[in-house]
């Protein structure tokens, strides 16, 4: 009865030690995974948040790139009341392909209640 347990847990370990070497191979010869639109969306919003110190309240532009992904997130720079008075500003957001930030800028600054007189926003 010993060597059956012995011949069954070795046969285990043999199998256990093929698995890992296995799917190494597989996983150094393949791309890195791209992350998924959400994905990155969630991420982003964490990232800078966790950079700026302010929470982001929407993500108003979202479009991949070549070198990653480009946001426009809308964050709430200054609380004020009433909340119409309250200060808000866009950032425009550069992730990698992976979906790390890399890089953002405030590119405007804004009253919650006005309405945008550029029009094209």
């Amino acid at each position: 009865m010993s060597n059956t347990k012995n011949t069954s847990d070795s046969q285990d370990s043999q199998q256990s030690s093929r698995k890992p070497h296995t799917s190494q191979k597989s996983q150094s010869s393949q791309e890195p995974r791209r992350p998924k639109p959400m994905e990155v969306l969630r991420e982003a919003r964490t990232q800078l948040a966790e950079l700026t110190g302010m929470q982001a309240e929407s993500v108003s532009s979202f479009e991949q790139t070549d070198e990653g992904w480009a946001l426009e997130v809308e964050v709430l720079e200054l609380e004020r009341v009433p909340d119409t008075m309250s200060l808000m500003a866009s950032y425009q957001v550069e992730l990698d392909a992976e979906g790390q930030l890399t890089g953002y800028r405030r590119v405007r600054r804004y009253e919650r209640g006005r309405a945008d007189a550029r029009g094209s926003r």
